[in-house]
């Protein structure tokens, strides 16, 4: 996968550049509109062979809370500035910086916080060769899990028994059928907000 590596490198570096005026106007929006903490959220994940790693996203949710590990749309810890954050992903776009650095990759699982990596056995467990994504085919299909969760009477029961399971199982097959231009084409998709055919599935 050198040809990934040197891509995920050199993109992140031309997004940090390029994108650098966003990443600042975000930054003054969150210090005006959220100035209870900091602009930039921080969080420890489990990366490449389950190694942590520090992520680093925009703040979306009011700094103190004690929620769910799950985010469920319309809850009251996102703030109104965070939702549009979070609908648009520009929360998403200091985890450049975590690609640019060799933590994350462009294409690839979301990083698990270290409980739900814990859970892992057997065969899933594989998943944890993979370098983390900022997107990737399960993160595609459940582009929409905030929304999916909202409508659930237990959205922390829903994720951990269908939808967590189900992103194991994608990005399982993400591992074993690897292939370049489906990365290209995801980052695509995710860019656009387009659905693609991705293992015989519409994402």
């Amino acid at each position: 996968m050198i040809t990934k590596y040197l891509f995920d490198r050199i993109m992140a570096l031309i997004g940090l550049v390029v994108l650098s005026p966003i990443l600042f106007v975000v930054w003054i929006l969150i210090r005006i509109k959220m100035p209870d903490g900091p602009a930039v959220f921080t969080q420890k994940r489990v990366g490449k062979g389950g190694k942590l790693f520090t992520m680093y996203k925009f703040r979306s949710m009011s700094a103190h809370h004690s929620g769910s590990t799950v985010s469920v749309a319309g809850e009251s810890r996102i703030t109104p500035l965070g939702a549009k954050l979070r609908r648009y992903k520009l929360d998403e776009l200091p985890e450049l910086w975590n690609v640019f650095i060799g933590d994350m990759s462009f294409v690839g699982p979301r990083p698990d916080v270290p409980g739900y990596a814990d859970k892992l056995e057997g065969d899933d467990r594989r998943v944890l060769q993979l370098r983390p994504g900022i997107t990737g085919p399960a993160s595609l299909k459940y582009r929409d899990e905030e929304v999916l969760l909202a409508a659930q009477a237990n959205p922390q029961e829903f994720n951990d028994k269908v939808i967590y399971p189900d992103k194991v199982r994608i990005n399982l097959y993400y591992l074993d059928h690897y292939s370049f231009v489906a990365d290209i084409k995801m980052i695509i998709a995710t860019v656009l907000g387009k659905r693609i055919e991705y293992n015989n599935e519409i994402i």
